[in-house]
């Protein structure tokens, strides 16, 4: 019975790649020393599985950035702004276009699918010549047969990539992605005849977009582009995959009557009535590919479960004819438990990381073919009833308010221009107030006092110290730049999660579970295991010091609950809406303990609200509805002069506008610049906005300084459709991954370009 792994985690088990990246980009390290680091990451990657016993291992799941931005190397479409000159793509134009350079801005970047990980926006029109300009998936490919090893190339399909794309700037916005298919199957014939000449038996096209709400021109569009390939992909074995949630019923039949695909692959954890349509009718001859262990969160698959689905879709398709899978890559989930030696064993129990996923999918296969590891499979059971019967998983205190809250509505009582008032009465703010996201850099002193702190190897006197000097230097810093609601830097905080997670109950902690966000971005996602409540203060002593250094507000600093819950691995034994209910509950006591400690401004991050809609329509109005109150819940109980901010990064926004018009928020600040002021349509189409807003108006994830006159061009764009007395002026996000060198002179501009526009503002009165 065959075994197969749609992707793998990239960064190496002690994210090895993240800090060969950050060498290279530095100027520490050689092109040359950073290829040799990703060659040891993938034949360890590549052995793993192999020693696994996987049978369909993949190549060209690796990426130094993202699988997209990959594929547009592939297809050679650059924009014209890199100054490519054709040839083989390199570090130099493929590192430009993630994170641009010193004289041209990166590409836009967005969230993939519902997940958190990020990808770079392909940018294209009718005038892109597309050409085969990267070889890497025949280069990876030869690269695992030299050690020994047969692969499956994967590759972004077609149909897929142009759903992901944007019309190039200059572009109208009308312009059919989709028209460009015929340009771009030549460049994909012949990356399929160079993965044949190889050797390849086998190759992998990732179609997620399938799992959209797709209409009957995008569906004819992908049946075209598969028949166009098919002389091309004639002699090889063709499996096309899905992800991240069910295939609607048209889009399976057109995918499943495909001629010249051997298998079909599809996620039946998260797509589960995807199960249904392949027991009515499954093409006679063909291979599922069946994800029944979870790519995407780190609980320990329930083997028996898992082997009675895959049983009954072996009476169905045939057992010679399932492949046990994973639901989706593993890049979403982190790399090996073993790396976890402090984590609670009872808890560890419980869990599976990337490394031990590979190992379930294969005793699953073993176990359909007959070859059943008992003493496995009941060490897995022993550890699913130990879950289930835990003490510590269920607290009836926490659980009775959270289920009180379904069907309530938790408005603050004044409307949001009222509150509005009230505020500037207390705050006495400018016309375009200017602030900052959250978080300054992370000085690599800052880190290490935080691990000697956590390892406790210097007295909590001796860190407090510390952090209050960070602190107090944030502060003066921000005051020396004229900057009106400031920040205390978050010098405290590693991550925004984490943070609050490890002083919340119901949530354990890796201390190796990083996970990719993008480039050499990684995240460590917390572990909610239990029912959630705060057992004390978690903000008010930093937020209550950092108010004391200046007469300027200070904004206390939380993440909120919808974000907590999609940037976590979330517990798997009960809704999610449950659980967040749970966490709103938490920040709301946080929230009531900021005020009375005098802070009048309080940002409540809902960074990930976007990024958790389901990706099917129907599903959709009852997760905002949820997200929305659980939000409210955190602030309904506040005065109408504390002002209430949130934040939100990177997702397309304009869709769920009126949702985050429901939060009611008094002040949101949100990601706008590096997606070409995208945001701003929706004003222009005539939505109204009424509580405040902040457009970003530079790009934090990019090391280039904007000028005050690119600042204040932008600040003008969203004079044209928004009110000025509305109006904030801030970066696109927190500043923690820059360095100090480059946020002075881009705040100082940010400051000169807001204060120009107050001039201007004064004098056209």
């Amino acid at each position: 019975m065959a075994s197969h792994v749609v992707g793998y985690p990239r960064m190496g088990p002690k994210r090895e790649l993240k800090f060969a990246l950050e060498s290279f980009w530095d100027g520490k390290s050689s092109a040359d020393e950073l290829q040799n680091v990703a060659a040891d990451l993938r034949a360890s990657i590549w052995n793993q599985m192999a020693d696994a016993g996987i049978k369909f291992i993949p190549s060209n799941t690796f990426s130094y950035y993202d699988q997209v931005l990959d594929t547009t190397a592939m297809l050679g479409a650059v924009p014209p702004r890199y100054s490519w000159n054709g040839g083989e793509i390199g570090f130099d134009v493929y590192f430009s276009m993630a994170r641009g350079n010193a004289s041209v801005p990166a590409m836009e970047m967005t969230k993939w699918f519902d997940t958190n990980y990020h990808y770079i926006v392909p940018e294209l029109g009718p005038d892109v010549n597309f050409s085969y300009a990267s070889h890497k998936a025949v280069q990876e490919y030869k690269e695992a047969k030299a050690l020994g090893m047969e692969t499956v190339p994967v590759l972004v399909g077609p149909v897929s990539y142009l759903l992901l794309s944007k019309p190039a700037k200059g572009v109208e916005k009308s312009f059919s992605l989709l028209s460009l298919i015929d340009k771009i199957i030549p460049v994909y014939k012949e990356v399929v005849a160079e993965l044949k000449a190889a050797g390849a038996t086998w190759i992998q096209f990732d179609e997620p977009t399938l799992v959209l709400d797709l209409d009957s021109h995008k569906l004819q569009a992908f049946s075209d582009a598969y028949s166009e390939l098919q002389s091309s992909l004639s002699g090889l074995n063709v499996l096309i995959e899905t992800y991240f949630a069910d295939v609607p019923a048209e889009t399976y039949k057109i995918l499943t009557s495909l001629k010249g695909v051997t298998g079909f692959g599809f996620d039946l954890i998260r797509g589960t009535k995807t199960l249904d349509l392949i027991k009515t009718e499954f093409p006679l001859g063909k291979y599922l590919f069946a994800g029944v262990v979870d790519g995407r969160n780190i609980w320990a698959n329930d083997l028996a479960s898992s082997l009675t689905t895959l049983q009954d879709l072996a009476g169905t398709v045939g057992k010679d004819k399932v492949v046990v899978s994973t639901s989706c890559s593993l890049l979403h989930t982190a790399v090996d438990l073993e790396n976890e030696t402090k984590l609670d064993q009872e808890i560890k129990s419980w869990l599976a990381f990337a490394a031990q996923k590979v190992v379930e999918v294969n005793a699953l296969a073993k176990a359909l073919s007959g070859q059943k590891d008992e003493a496995y499979f009941s060490s897995n059971a022993a550890a699913q009833a130990s879950r289930k019967s835990s003490p510590r998983v269920t607290n009836e205190a926490v659980q009775k308010p959270a289920a009180a809250l379904k069907g309530s509505d938790h408005r603050r009582a004044t409307n949001v221009s009222a509150r509005l008032d009230a505020q500037q009465k207390k705050l006495n703010l400018p016309n375009l107030p200017t602030t900052t996201i959250g978080s300054f850099p992370q000085t690599m002193d800052l880190r290490r006092v935080r691990r000697e702190f956590k390892a406790k190897k210097i007295s909590e006197d001796d860190y407090v110290k510390t952090i209050k000097e960070e602190i107090n230097n944030v502060v003066k810093l921000q005051e020396e730049l004229d900057i009106d609601v400031l920040v205390h830097g978050e010098p405290e905080r590693n991550d925004m999660v984490e943070y609050f997670g490890e002083q919340l109950s119901g949530f354990a902690f890796t201390v190796n579970g990083w996970v990719q966000s993008y480039g050499s971005r990684c995240v460590k996602p917390p572990i909610i295991y239990g029912d959630v409540s705060r057992p004390k203060a978690m903000t008010v002593f930093w937020s209550s010091m950092a108010q004391s250094m200046t007469k300027r507000p200070m904004k206390g600093m939380l993440t909120g609950p919808v974000t907590i819950l999609n940037w976590s691995f979330v517990r798997n034994d009960q809704p999610r809406f449950e659980t967040c209910y749970q966490i709103a509950l938490a920040i709301k006591d946080e929230v009531e303990d900021l005020e009375k400690a005098g802070i009048t401004v309080i940002q409540i991050d809902e960074a990930a609200l976007r990024e958790g809609l389901p990706l099917r329509k129907s599903e959709q109005d009852f997760y905002l509805k949820w997200a929305v109150h659980s939000f409210r819940i955190t602030n309904c109980g506040v005065q109408d002069t504390t002002q209430v901010h949130t934040h939100m990064c990177y997702s397309n926004f304009n869709d769920i506008i009126h949702s985050i018009m429901d939060m009611d928020a008094d002040v949101i600040t949100i990601e706008n610049s590096r997606s070409d002021e995208k945001l701003l349509s929706v004003f222009r189409e005539g939505v109204k906005y009424r509580a405040g807003i902040g457009p970003g108006v530079y790009d934090i994830h990019s090391p280039r300084i904007p000028s005050t006159e690119e600042i204040a061009d932008r600040i003008n764009k969203m004079l044209a459709v928004l009110e000025s007395n509305i109006l904030w002026v801030n970066p696109d996000c927190g500043l923690k991954t820059r360095k100090y060198s480059e946020v002075k002179p881009a705040l100082s501009n940010m400051v000169a370009a807001a204060k120009l526009l107050r001039t201007q503002l004064a004098s056209a009165k």
